[in-house]
């Protein structure tokens, strides 16, 4: 039997015009430098939003160009989230945390035409623009100087400006919901970034994942405070999933360190939240020495992005009421893979048992363990594998590159090294690049790095695999004090005996002042690795 079921495109443009119509009044927030919080409606931003669309048509863009952002979280951001897509070009997000090289990288391969600049960052693309020669217009958001970012063949614009004089509704056009509405770049840790395009339909879909009570359950009632980057796999979605359930959106703009976001939970209400552990870790530190704040209103904050130690997770609940889940997923996942949602009617113990992992597979995705033979493994909660995951919004291939070796018969190959319990609750224990294989035997430097962070003299924790004559490597801890404390490394390894197996503890530790990261805020390991290997660590061998 055929099915007459109406078949309507599943595209950005339908978000948009459900969020701007159905939910006008719900509202984007922004916080300003004076600290002060400007306001749009949805109604608004659809209104600019077509505007900014007109102007892109008018200086050029007609197809599927790439037209980037170089940008915060803010207002402006959203406006081009709107735009952009459903005007059928592709929605490209720069990272102004990577490199001048990688960014020229990144901008020849994605052919950008248009970037969209705030203007606190134009100091950071002025240098990187000349190289980007597909580029021939940038718009420019606040009240800058615009003369560095003039060059030949190369229109340089207000964003206001921009916008002015265009009309105010656009007739969204009919397209493919199979075509790219959206494209982000690895962060190219180990080697050049990749380039992963998110179709209409995968965005669509993945927002009413997000929207789901077993997601993140993003309803009109709320307010979502989007901290994790509109630049990082287009903010775990969370704009597109406010537009579609009509919820109020936050955006701390360029504001990011622990104050800034404290004050404006205290101010503003927001009810979930976003943002990887090393936010939550400094916003918590903040908190304790400033108990004068409520951040009370947040009913649940999505962490993401490396492993949750479990004693952040239980101070944010019995402290300060603020329910912190964890969740998985990467670039090429859209990224919201599985969530760690417990069942209810477990005890204490198995209940933050499975808080600690990464979570199960929220609907759509689909997840499974393979050896290093290519068999499946059993789903056993003992049984070591690769993660493999495949869905509707799982990319099955990489922008204009070829890369075999990271699929799998139509499966993804994250390399995430984990295990998957009978209840399908995903842990991971090491990326496949950071397991250490200490005599033939595997260390998890994930489980390490947990364990030594909830140490109460601890900030943070990383820990690499190091040469080692005898067994090949040996696990390199280096550790971040928390301020006024002093530790050492015997009393750390006693902390960890019982903890794990005996030949796991370390015998080589490193103090510093902070850990390098990725720019996406996770430990930069392969930085450290180099660092070791150039001795530029100050290693303590017990």
């Amino acid at each position: 039997m055929q099915s007459t079921m109406m078949n309507i495109p599943l595209t950005t443009a339908a978000i948009v015009r459900h969020g701007t119509t159905i939910h006008g009044s719900a509202r984007v927030r922004t916080l300003q430098p004076d600290g002060t919080v400007r306001s749009g409606s949805f109604a608004e931003v659809g209104r600019r939003s077509a505007q900014l669309a007109h102007a892109l048509r008018s200086c050029g863009v007609t197809g599927d160009e790439r037209v980037a952002t170089f940008m915060w979280n803010n207002q402006e951001h959203v406006e081009a989230y709107c735009a952009v897509p459903s005007m059928g070009a592709v929605l490209h997000t720069l990272n102004p945390r990577l490199t001048a090289e990688q960014l020229v990288y990144i901008g020849n391969h994605a052919e950008d035409k248009v970037v969209i600049l705030d203007g606190s960052l134009a100091p950071l693309l002025a240098p990187a623009l000349p190289q980007i020669p597909s580029v021939h217009t940038v718009i420019v958001t606040g009240q800058i100087d615009l003369t560095p970012l003039r060059r030949d063949g190369v229109t340089v614009l207000g964003y206001e400006e921009f916008l002015a004089g265009h009309p105010e509704t656009f007739d969204w056009p009919e397209v493919d919901e199979v075509s790219a509405a959206a494209m982000c770049y690895t962060s190219g840790t180990t080697g050049n970034p990749k380039g992963v395009a998110y179709s209409h339909r995968s965005t669509y879909l993945h927002s009413m994942a997000a929207c789901a009570a077993d997601g993140l359950s993003v309803t009109g009632d709320d307010c979502v405070l989007a901290i994790v980057p509109m630049f990082h796999a287009n903010a775990w979605g969370l704009v597109y999933a406010a537009f579609m359930a009509g919820a109020d959106l936050l955006m701390p703009d360029r504001f990011l360190q622990a104050e800034p976001i404290v004050r404006l939970v205290s101010a503003e209400r927001p009810t979930i939240a976003g943002a990887v552990p090393t936010i939550w870790s400094d916003v918590l530190n903040y908190l304790e020495a400033n108990p004068e704040h409520d951040v009370s209103s947040l009913q649940l904050v999505a962490c993401g992005g490396s492993a949750v130690p479990l004693h952040l997770m239980q101070a944010f609940e019995n402290k300060y009421g603020v329910r912190i889940v964890q969740a998985w997923g990467m670039t090429e996942t859209s990224p919201l893979a599985a969530i760690a949602r417990p069942p209810a009617a477990l005890d204490p113990e198995q209940h933050w048992a499975l808080r600690a992992t990464q979570g199960r597979p929220v609907a759509g995705v689909e997840l499974r363990l393979m050896d290093d033979e290519g068999s499946v493994v059993p789903h056993d909660g003992e049984s070591v594998g690769e993660i493999q995951v495949r869905g509707p919004w799982i990319t099955g291939s990489y922008v204009g590159e070829e890369d075999a070796e990271k699929f799998d018969g139509g499966w993804l190959r994250t390399g995430d090294v984990g295990r998957i319990d009978e209840r399908s609750f995903v842990t991971l224990t090491d990326r496949a690049k950071d397991v250490i294989k200490s005599g033939g035997e595997w260390i998890s430097s994930v489980e390490l790095e947990l364990l030594l962070a909830g140490h109460p003299d601890v900030l943070e924790a990383s820990v690499i695999g190091v040469p080692d004559e005898k067994w090949q490597e040996r696990p390199l801890a280096v550790v971040v004090a928390r301020d006024g404390a002093t530790v050492a490394p015997d009393h750390l390894r006693e902390f960890l005996t019982g903890k794990v197996a005996k030949w796991w503890l370390p015998e080589r530790w490193c103090f510093v002042a902070e850990v390098p990261k990725t720019s996406v805020g996770k430990f930069d390991k392969k930085l450290l690795r180099a660092m070791h290997a150039r001795g530029d660590l100050a290693v303590i061998d017990l």
